[in-house]
C-alpha cells in the first residue's frame, strides 16, 4: 500500500500533466488551518486553496452543511434552478454592490466572465484589456493571454488578441496604455 509522500508523488507524476510545479508532499488530512501529509508532517496552511478556500479544513459546521446538502442534492445543471443557489445569490446581492451574480467554479472562469462582460458592455472598437506584468489570471486561453508572464504563454500561441501588459508598479506606464480601444484593466 502506498503511504509516503515519495510514493504518492511518484504515482501522481505518472498520471498528471505537469501544469503546476508541485511540492513533494501528499496532503491526507486537515483540521482548521493545519494540514498533515502522508509522512505525518504538519503544515500551517497559508495558501487556503490559493485564497479560494479560506474557511479552513473540516470545520464541524461546514462539514455538517456539506453532508446535509450531499444527502439532498449534489449537482444540477445550470439549466435548472436550485434553492440553495438562489438563496446564496440573494445573500450576495443584498450585501454587495451587485444586483445580479454569476456563479463560477474557479478564478479562471470568473476572470473569463469578467473579460467577456467588459467586452460585451463596451462600445464598438473597445476590446483591449490591460493587465500587469507578473500577473496570473488563470489557465483558460483568454486568461493565459491576460496573464503578464510569458512563460505561461509558451506553447499556446497564437494567443487571443487584445491583451496588453503594463509594467507592475508603474502607474504612469499603465495610464499611458489606456486609449480608445481599452475596455478594462484586469
Amino acid at each position: 500500500m502506498t503511504s509516503t509522500n515519495t510514493a504518492w508523488t511518484a504515482r501522481g507524476d505518472q498520471v498528471f500533466i505537469g501544469t503546476y510545479n508541485r511540492f513533494p508532499a501528499a496532503m491526507v488530512s486537515g483540521k482548521g488551518c493545519w494540514l498533515r501529509d502522508a509522512d505525518g508532517k504538519e503544515y500551517l496552511d497559508f495558501l487556503a486553496g490559493i485564497a479560494v478556500c479560506s474557511l479552513g479544513h473540516c470545520h464541524p459546521d461546514i462539514t455538517e452543511a456539506i453532508c446535509r446538502q450531499a444527502g439532498e442534492l449534489v449537482h444540477v445543471s445550470n439549466l435548472f434552478h436550485t434553492i440553495p443557489q438562489i438563496e446564496l445569490a440573494e445573500l450576495l446581492t443584498a450585501n454587495s454592490f451587485a444586483d445580479r451574480v454569476f456563479m463560477a467554479n474557479s478564478g479562471a472562469e470568473a476572470n473569463e466572465a469578467a473579460i467577456k462582460l467588459a467586452r460585451i458592455h463596451s462600445n464598438a472598437g473597445r476590446y483591449e484589456i490591460i493587465s500587469l506584468t507578473g500577473s496570473f489570471h488563470g489557465r483558460t486561453l483568454a486568461t493565459v493571454a491576460a496573464t503578464g508572464q510569458t512563460r505561461f504563454h509558451r506553447g499556446f500561441e497564437p494567443l487571443p488578441h487584445g491583451f496588453i501588459h503594463a509594467e507592475f508598479g508603474d502607474p504612469a506606464a499603465l495610464a499611458g496604455l489606456v486609449n480608445e480601444r481599452t475596455c478594462a484593466i484586469l
